[in-house]
């Protein structure tokens, strides 16, 4: 019998409040009934493509990105559902953890995430994390065993259930107050790894949702456990918190967040709830990622330390989930455009832009309903990795695409 799925670390009891209830609809693998829609992702389409058999990878035609192989699920070379009670999940975000070879690995960060949907409450998880040090991605990301106690295997569990990924932050579960609680991005500093977390109250239709707060998680144990930081909230309610003072609206827009180390920086990409508005960006030195009032924002007169409400976009929306990441040369960034159904990519020399305009890698003519393209951070040269989320088979795949 697997253990019951009990949340560690509720982000709005942290905050200290609620919020009013609002309709639900949100990511529901376990044959449940799901919104309709056209749009990518979860609370958008979970249509194939006609006449696709379910579980398939999407055969993109003859252009520069491909699907290579998928990384969670049943079909996976992983097997994730027999060897960590993972049947889906979706997400995938990916970093390197900062160590020395022989324990160097890429973690990757997942959202909701069920097991056995016979069992009670669907075995579900609001969050689990997995490892790997696999360096040949042509034919997939590899995941090692779990082994309890291992910090560097394949992914935290139990020694009484050594087979059970186990949940990394737990939520309150309740819709309207706290439904869940998703990573959106990942990064290591001195050996310190840290996650951005959204608490999500409620799920609307079409990639619509709506958050308390987003806040900084971090682990000195290479992912196996995790302390929420409350001094670290974005708060995105109108709450009034003794000893919280980030409540200025311009953290709506830092909900949801992209990380990329540069010359001394911690470069934080924001967006809103949702997959519908712009992209923002920040940077702060990175020691001091923790410390809200280091952070810098870019505006129309520059960087601008201190004054979250005076940040501009770099990108319109529509901007979904996203990430960059440094070839070397120049800075790429992947996101799903809800607006017109496809996974885009742009290009800039800076972090700050001026980025390119979109070039669109997968359709939703192609690929059915993808979403969350994350970068893997060992693509090299003009070949980039990335996963991406298929809300239909509620897993993740791994994808190659040519940088132009």
């Amino acid at each position: 019998m697997r253990p019951a799925v009990v949340g560690g670390c509720a982000l709005v009891l942290a905050l200290g409040g609620t919020v009013p209830l609002a309709a639900q609809a949100g990511a529901e693998p376990c044959s449940h009934e799901r919104p309709s829609g056209s749009g990518f992702g979860s609370g958008g389409s979970a249509d194939l493509l006609p006449g696709e058999p379910k579980d398939r990878l999407p055969d993109l035609g003859s252009g520069p990105t491909r699907a290579v192989a998928w990384l969670t699920g049943p079909h996976s070379d992983n097997r994730t559902d027999a060897r960590f009670s993972v049947s889906g999940t979706d997400l995938a975000i990916m970093w390197d953890n900062g160590a020395a070879e022989p324990d160097r690995r890429i973690l990757m960060a997942f959202g909701d995430t069920f097991g056995d949907c016979s069992a009670p409450g669907e075995e579900w998880r609001h969050n689990v994390l997995m490892r790997s040090g696999d360096t040949n991605l042509t034919d997939g990301i590899d995941v090692p065993d779990p082994v309890p106690g291992d910090i560097h295997a394949g992914s935290p569990v139990h020694a009484h259930a050594p087979d059970f990924s186990r949940e990394l932050v737990g939520a309150l579960g309740i819709e309207g107050i706290e439904k869940t609680v998703i990573p959106t991005a990942g990064i290591s500093v001195d050996g310190v790894q840290y996650i951005n977390f959204m608490s999500v109250r409620a799920w609307g239709d079409h990639g619509e949702w709506w958050t308390n707060a987003s806040m900084i998680g971090t682990s000195a144990d290479n992912g196996e456990t995790w302390h929420v930081d409350p001094a670290t909230a974005r708060l995105n309610v109108p709450l009034d918190i003794p000893g919280v003072q980030q409540l200025s609206s311009g953290n709506a827009n830092f909900q949801q967040h992209a990380y990329v180390r540069h010359g001394g920086y911690l470069y934080d990409y924001g967006t809103p709830q949702g997959r519908f508005g712009a992209a923002f960006l920040s940077r702060v030195p990175e020691q001091q990622i923790l410390d809200l009032a280091a952070y810098e924002y870019w505006t129309a007169d520059g960087w601008i330390p201190g004054d979250v409400d005076r940040a501009v976009p770099i990108v319109p929306g529509a901007v979904g989930e996203l990430s960059v990441h440094f070839t070397g040369d120049r800075f790429v960034m992947l996101y799903g455009n809800d607006a017109t159904g496809a996974i885009e990519l742009r290009t800039s020399p800076s972090p700050e832009g001026p980025w390119s305009g979109p070039r669109p890698l997968v359709t939703r003519d192609e690929a059915g309903g993808l979403y969350a393209p994350f970068i893997h951070p060992w693509s090299t040269g003009h070949d980039l990795y990335f996963t991406a989320s298929r809300w239909s088979d509620y897993n993740v795949m791994l994808l190659r695409t040519t940088v132009p």
